[in-house]
């Protein structure tokens, strides 16, 4: 029998499923021009939660380097989450009293999409990206970028030329990161004995709610909880002292963090902890019962496929995102049921999506194919998506998102 694998935070055997989608490719891993017939590369997507500590996480298959060598994601590519972005940005400025003497680091920066705005202000910034290509972007628009994966070693390279932070950030990084409790230490190390860590993360809290199940992907080695990840930042020296809840990313939390002993918690942070507790996060048997209702989403998105077809209806969809990939490949989807994809990121047109081979096409595909439904992947932007395609409903089509069930916009009645 092959042993249970080890938690990556406490180091507990894990043997208790969350949820297994078996054997999928990278759902960020796109498939060049004229690679097609290329066969993928697939891992296990099998999700687990520790007994011990409740870390939900999925199995450590692929080799980061080889996730985010070259990364397909641009940050500002959404309207969305720039203005998300900027409102942070001057918020913090304004709270932590930032100027031309401070210094912000981002983990994760992608293309400079926030650390503009600390800059526009006039802060010392300076971005920690892994990604090559996406760190080139960024650089082309003035955004410092040290490119490099961000470790406790990273950190102590940073210190030690003079680069401690008054601010770290980490926005929808946390999940990415293999060892949470090495890039705690990271942040712990960098940080100035005063400053503050947030980070943005989806609340497993929501992912449950609304079974947001196609978040699940090997790039997100972990689904967090406050709970578990109270307890891993204790472990490195730091205290959670305010929590936020976001509607960005279908729920997310924004964590504020500091030197242990630094800042007293505040009120927000037991709340957040009595919601998990209220829902049964506390321990293991309140993330039993997942999976059927994963497969109930399935059915209900191919039962809508079929039935379109029967009617004489066409169906093609939005966002090749890398949820996108997960929720097409957890039903079987291929371009037999789905012609292609539209996405407004040259970085993607002309590719296919891993697994489902969905060609992606540029937005103005849609208005040659004029269907009469647009599934939309990336849901958590569907009003950000729906406001930049006023053309569908000219012609008649409707928008439609599968989690965590069928919906259609505008509604018939």
């Amino acid at each position: 029998m092959t042993p249970a694998p080890a938690c990556r935070a406490c180091g507990a055997a894990l043997t208790h499923t969350f949820l297994d989608l078996g054997m999928q490719p990278l759902a960020n891993a796109l498939i060049a021009p004229g690679k097609g017939k290329t066969k993928e590369r697939t891992y296990p997507l099998h999700i687990r939660v520790c007994d011990r500590c409740l870390l939900v996480q999925a199995g450590a298959v692929a080799d980061p380097k080889e996730i985010f060598r070259d990364y397909a994601y641009f940050s500002s590519v959404s309207e969305t989450w720039l203005a998300h972005a900027k409102a942070y940005a001057d918020g913090a400025v304004e709270r932590l009293s930032l100027g031309p003497a401070s210094r912000v680091v981002e983990i994760a920066s992608n293309d400079g999409y926030l650390l503009q705005y600390f800059i526009a202000h006039g802060v010392p910034s300076l971005g920690i990206e892994p990604a090559a290509n996406v760190a080139a972007v960024a650089l082309e628009r003035g955004v410092p970028t040290d490119i490099a994966f961000f470790s406790a070693q990273t950190a102590a390279r940073l210190a030690a030329r003079g680069d401690m932070a008054d601010l770290i950030i980490a926005n929808n990084v946390l999940a990415h990161v293999p060892d949470i409790g090495d890039f705690l230490k990271g942040v712990r190390l960098l940080l100035k004995p005063d400053g503050v860590f947030t980070a943005e993360f989806p609340h497993l809290l929501n992912l449950l709610r609304e079974v947001q199940f196609d978040t699940l992907y090997h790039e997100h080695f972990s689904c967090l909880s406050l709970h578990a990840l109270a307890a891993i930042a204790a472990r490195q020296g730091l205290t959670l002292f305010d929590v936020e809840a976001l509607p960005t990313h279908g729920g997310s939390l924004r964590l504020h963090a500091a030197h242990a002993g630094a800042r007293p918690p505040g009120p927000s942070v037991a709340k957040v902890l009595a919601r998990e507790r209220e829902a049964g996060l506390d321990g293991p048997q309140g993330y039993d019962g997942f999976a059927p209702r994963v497969a109930k989403v399935c059915d209900g998105l191919k039962a809508f496929i079929a039935q379109a077809k029967s009617d004489g209806r066409t169906i093609v969809a939005y966002g090749a995102a890398a949820k996108g990939a997960t929720l097409l490949n957890a039903c079987g989807l291929t371009a037999a049921s789905i012609p292609f994809v539209a996405d407004k990121s040259p970085a993607k047109q002309g590719k296919l999506l891993p697994g489902s081979r969905i060609p992606i096409r540029p937005v103005e595909a849609l208005d040659e194919a004029r269907p009469d439904y647009v599934l939309i992947l990336p849901w958590n932007l569907r009003e950000e998506i729906i406001g930049q395609l006023p053309q569908v409903q000219g012609w008649g089509g409707r928008f439609v998102s599968a989690i965590p069930e069928i919906r259609i916009w505008p509604d018939a009645h």
